[in-house]
């Protein structure tokens, strides 16, 4: 067993745990119940062992489905949301019934949209909740409020891994655990011979990327690339991720009894501060800033402020303390901050030095186009 995972679970002392809906439905899709009593024993029996828990759980359309009847998954969107609906109080009745009355776990059942992580006063709010159903013993139990999210106007999360993702960088959570139906990440398809399980991953780049499927199967939004891109999000923030097979019995204690199950992916340098979690990966991004190489060079690899000067190009519409992405010269998204300046007034001073702004606006309102103390780096470039 490697010593760093050793390591990894015996600290984690706030797991948050995502669960797939393939892993918790039947092959005709109806719920099963069995791994949903599963599930809830072995939260159970992590929380006895003093650690505190927090599910992320899909599943709401499939035991929608289950109850209704239905085998297809709806096409029409307004169909689809009364079916996750109706599944969402079936799917709570479920945890509720095995963690509340054989447990005596109580159960708090939160829904969030994609806004209610972007704006920042929700943010906290949805972070202050989490925390005090924490204190109070309970269980909380997330699912995206499928009933109101809509793909037109931008409010989803995509899936449940993004959104597991988020509540492990909101929480600042040492440990992700995505119970999927593979039992890790492989070099190649998962039912191929010569296919190889990884271990443990150092760093999610290309070769890593290359690895996933990308596919969807049935019921479920996200497949490898989503697990992978929510490792990622995880892992930048300092944290670290399990990869493995919500279908393997007792998954979670075998994790937590040091079993070498699954992939691990690990942290890349510290952890990140709560501010710098939300600024990097929830807020909504309202404009770009093109940097020439020498501000590209000076952001990424060495901590430094933006200036005006270094800023070649901007698009959007944005105001003062906005979220603005920071690109290269080739466009790709080095980091995020927040801006000290409208997009109207920033379009007059690019490209010009510091000691210029006063004249060309009338007035200094900063030296910094974005300080680094409101920056979080996406990237070093290299």
């Amino acid at each position: 067993m490697d010593l760093v995972r050793q390591e990894i679970i015996s600290n984690a002392k706030l797991v948050v745990i995502k669960v797939g809906t393939r892993v918790l439905t039947t092959p005709e899709g109806l719920l099963n119940l069995e791994q949903v009593a599963s599930l809830s024993e072995q939260m159970n029996w992590l929380i006895q062992q003093g650690r505190q828990v927090v599910l992320v759980s899909s599943g709401a359309v499939g035991a929608g489905m289950s109850h209704l009847g239905i085998t297809k998954r709806p096409a029409d969107l307004a169909k689809l949301q009364a079916v996750a609906a109706i599944g969402q109080t079936k799917l709570m009745e479920a945890y509720d019934r095995f963690l509340s009355r054989q447990h005596q776990r109580s159960v708090g059942q939160v829904l969030l949209t994609a806004e209610d992580l972007t704006d920042r006063s929700r943010y906290l709010n949805v972070r202050n909740t989490l925390f005090s159903l924490l204190e109070m013993g309970a269980v909380p139990i997330i699912n995206e409020n499928d009933t109101v999210a809509v793909d037109e106007l931008q409010t989803t999360f995509g899936d449940n891994d993004r959104l597991a993702a988020l509540v492990t960088n909101l929480l600042r959570a040492s440990l992700l655990i995505i119970l999927s139906d593979v039992d890790g990440l492989y070099d190649g398809h998962p039912n191929n011979a010569g296919s190889n399980r990884i271990a443990t991953v150092t760093e999610i780049n290309a070769k890593i990327l290359s690895f996933a499927a990308g596919h969807q199967i049935g019921l479920s939004k996200g497949g490898m690339s989503s697990k992978l891109k929510a490792a990622q999000t995880v892992t930048s923030a300092g944290e670290n991720v399990i990869l493995a097979s919500g279908r393997t019995a007792d998954v979670i204690k075998k994790i937590f009894q040091q079993e070498p199950l699954g992939t691990t992916f690990l942290a890349q340098g510290k952890s990140v501060s709560p501010f710098k979690r939300w600024l990097g990966f929830s807020a909504q991004v309202k404009g770009k800033l093109i940097l020439d190489t020498g501000a590209s060079t000076a952001v990424a690899t060495k901590g430094r402020s933006l200036l005006a000067i270094g800023v070649t190009q901007i698009t959007g519409e944005f105001a003062k303390g906005d979220v603005v992405a920071v690109c290269d010269a080739a466009g790709h998204e080095i980091a995020r901050g927040l801006t000290n300046y409208t997009s109207s007034d920033l379009a007059k001073i690019i490209g010009h030095r510091s000691a210029d702004i006063a004249e060309i606006l009338g007035h200094l309102p900063y030296e910094e186009v974005i300080h680094r103390d409101n920056m979080f780096v996406i990237s070093n470039g290299a």
